[in-house]
């Protein structure tokens, strides 16, 4: 279902939005210059999905900020790279929670034993800071910053985006998160992606938000005390407060998702699937999602930088192209330079990429043609 969105208990089909347009799979535009998408926030400069590194990332000039989402037991979203704790956080400290560590099998087949998010509730992960997780990165702010929730991450979005010029839309940072493990979150009985749509709709309000222009997508509203169901002005939705994608890695949730927003959707894509055979289709990608994240060797050569074909065939077919992921610190062996590197990807055709050093990104996406 892509040509109706869901603003809360309200269903407003395209018709209602004359003078707004309604964003469909073939709309990609890759004449506007790409977009930068803030990997976990800044994560090359603090610590990963905290409000601090999102923060850092909109004052980098990041296009989105992504927070990566899991779920508590009592069913809230909160910001974690992975339903393990140990890597992120200080959790190894909290003696309380010592007999809370277990063992369960990945998705890739590997059994891992830790601390899973969905064992503790929120307010127990809110006693929790979080940590650098690359042992090469600036050690210093580890224990400082708190984990936050999904909502938490909508409030800083939409306060920076409320800060901004009325009028500059394009100067707008939208939210782009993933849902992990959906699979393992079910069997829990944990709905991440409907949790995901509902905290969406809770933070709409069009209370003391200033007119802002009108976007080419979905996109909602947000202040501190959300939860009511705003009035509308079915001509257009004039207080756009920033743009959302989501993304998974499983084309389950996504195909599901697919059905109930029109929220734009990704395909996230490793090189090849848990068998060793190259995951997911273009065309089938195309029939649910707006856009497709692959890992950044299937666009093109890390040694040579020579284009795979994969991005223009993505495109071709009206998705958005969106690789990961791009550090300063870890450049790919055929470059000598984040700067080449990235440039790179863009002549091989992606329309955008995920970055830990948003700064970076933003001044090369400035630079392109």
């Amino acid at each position: 279902m892509r040509g109706i969105w869901a603003l809360g208990l309200i269903i407003l089909g395209a018709g209602a939005l004359p003078s707004c347009q309604t964003a469909t799979k073939s709309s990609t535009d890759i004449s506007i210059k790409p977009i930068v998408i803030a990997h976990r926030g800044a994560s090359g400069e603090l610590p990963e999905h905290t409000l601090e590194a999102y923060e850092r990332a909109i004052e980098q000039g990041a296009d989105f900020i992504e927070p990566d989402l899991v779920m508590t037991k009592d069913g809230v979203l909160v910001a974690r790279h992975d339903p393990w704790l140990s890597d992120s956080t200080d959790i190894a400290e909290h003696p309380e929670f010592a007999d809370r560590k277990t063992t369960l099998t990945d998705p890739s087949g590997r059994e891992l034993s830790d601390w899973f998010v969905w064992d503790f509730t929120a307010d127990e992960i809110a006693t929790l800071r979080a940590t650098q997780t690359r042992p090469g990165r600036d050690q210093s702010y580890n224990g400082q910053f708190a984990i936050p929730t999904f909502k938490s991450v909508l409030a800083l979005a939409g306060r920076a985006n409320r800060d901004k010029n009325p009028g500059q839309t394009s100067s707008l940072v939208g939210v782009y998160p993933e849902l992990k493990w959906p699979s393992h979150h079910r069997a829990r009985g944990l709905e991440i992606g409907d949790a995901a749509l509902s905290v969406l709709s809770e933070a709409m309000s069009l209370k003391d938000v200033p007119e802002i222009g009108c976007v080419d997508e979905p996109c909602v509203f947000v202040e501190e005390d959300a939860g009511l169901v705003p009035e509308v002005d079915a001509t257009c939705f004039p207080n756009c407060v920033f743009r959302v994608r989501i993304q998974s890695f499983e084309d389950g949730i996504l195909r599901e998702l697919d059905a109930k927003t029109d929220f734009k959707l990704v395909q996230l894509v490793s090189p090849v699937d848990a068998a060793g055979t190259p995951s997911y289709e273009l065309n089938d990608i195309a029939t649910y999602a707006d856009g497709v994240g692959p890992f950044k060797s299937l666009v093109m050569d890390l040694s040579t930088g020579v284009s795979t074909g994969y991005a223009e065939r993505a495109v071709a077919l009206g998705l958005e192209v969106h690789p990961w992921t791009f550090r300063d610190d870890d450049i790919a062996p055929g470059f000598d330079s984040p700067e080449a590197e990235i440039n790179a990807i863009l002549d091989a055709g992606a329309t955008g990429f995920f970055t830990d050093f948003p700064a970076t990104g933003r001044s090369i996406a400035d630079a392109s043609d």
